[in-house]
């Protein structure tokens, strides 16, 4: 008897999702010869049983589509909005596995989307977790499909900056996204030049960048630019969010946990336009004008880059091969050329941040890019 497999994508959109969708259903459907249902719309459609059959025909053209032709959604399964109530949809979505006879159900996201097919395997639900994100931060994984579209086009941003920042004698500040992770800007910084580089994983000073700046000045070098990850502070910043997230961590009851929460969310709030604080301050210690240019949802748009093409069908044939060997309850990581299973307990929870002695670091010190330390 076939297998019958269920796909569906959750989180934010990325380049490669269709890619992977294609390599997945392909592999399933012509080597494998399993059964492939779709489900619209992420976590939400498959606790509504949003489902119908992914044929070849449904894949046929969609390589080069972005973002994600089945729809998404940021949904968690123990804690869903149905009815006007919040309620607990794994009993739910246990129904809906059963009733569709699945043999497992392949969800397609970041961190989160990992958090969630966790919790369903924890529930005896056979599910599989392929690692998708712009922001590179899934752990044990040496990539994640939508990372290196992002990249580029981050890269290109930086790089259409710099005649502007000459031109105008500025300093030029681009954010870029990747969360809690400074893959992307530390990447695209490198790539494209920058002459600073701020990402989470180093607390910056203002009195550092400045330094940086006019050290610029000094050879002749009247203009700046400056790649911001969204999630970099100062290190007082820095500090103020590590201790509320301790503290959140630490509460015991409901009540000191939510009020924990709302701290957080508070201090959080406080740092969220760093960014145009920082320009200010240049622009006050330097007398370059600074200007912030916030590259935001535009790098996780458009057609996926070759080797997000070529990662997302990577993937997704590997997972379609481990579902027929009967392995369900991991994630399909990425591992040099090939791939592997991983427990989906070792990756839930966990962030790949920077690592403070990565080859990046090192080379953007050789170069002599600043990274605000």
């Amino acid at each position: 008897m076939s297998k019958r497999i269920g796909v569906l994508t959750a989180g934010g959109d990325s380049p490669g999702l269709n890619a992977a969708i294609r390599g997945l259903g392909k592999a399933a459907i012509e080597r494998h010869g399993m059964e492939v249902v779709g489900f619209r719309d992420g976590i939400r459609g498959l606790a509504e049983d949003r489902s119908f059959a992914i044929t070849p025909d449904f894949l046929s053209g969609i390589l080069t589509v972005g973002g994600t032709i089945l729809g998404t959604g940021r949904d968690k399964v123990h804690r869903m909005t149905m009815d006007g109530q919040t309620v607990d949809a794994i009993p739910i979505i246990s129904e809906v596995v059963e009733r569709n006879q699945l043999d497992c159900v392949v969800l397609l996201g970041g961190g989160g989307t990992a958090k969630n097919a966790l919790r369903l395997a924890d529930a005896g639900l056979p599910v599989m977790h392929l690692p998708k994100t712009i922001d590179r931060d899934v752990a044990h994984t040496d990539n994640t499909f939508g990372f290196s579209t992002a990249l580029e086009i981050a890269t290109d941003a930086i790089d259409r900056l710099h005649s502007t920042a000459h031109s105008h004698h500025r300093v030029i500040l681009a954010e870029i996204m990747g969360h809690k992770a400074g893959w992307l800007a530390l990447g695209a910084g490198i790539a494209g030049g920058a002459d600073v580089v701020l990402i989470p994983e180093i607390p910056y000073s203002v009195d550092s960048i400045v330094e940086t700046i006019q050290a610029r000045q000094a050879q002749g070098k009247h203009f700046s630019v400056i790649a911001v990850a969204e999630g970099a502070n100062d290190v007082a910043a820095a500090q103020a969010i590590a201790a509320a997230e301790s503290l959140r961590k630490a509460a015991g009851t409901p009540q000191e946990k939510a009020a924990a929460k709302q701290h957080l969310a508070r201090v959080l709030d406080d740092h969220r336009e760093h960014t145009f604080r920082l320009a200010r301050s240049l622009e006050a210690a330097t007398g370059l004008e600074s200007r912030v240019t916030i590259l935001g949802y535009v790098q996780r748009g458009g057609t996926p880059c070759a080797e997000d093409r070529l990662l997302g069908s990577r993937i997704g044939t590997a997972a379609a091969e481990l579902i027929a060997d009967g392995v369900t309850g991991v994630m399909v990581a990425s591992k040099g050329d090939g791939a592997a299973p991983v427990p989906l307990d070792e990756v839930a929870g966990n962030l790949a941040l920077v690592p403070a002695d990565h080859p990046w670091i090192r080379t953007a010190r050789d170069v002599g890019v600043g990274l605000g330390d």
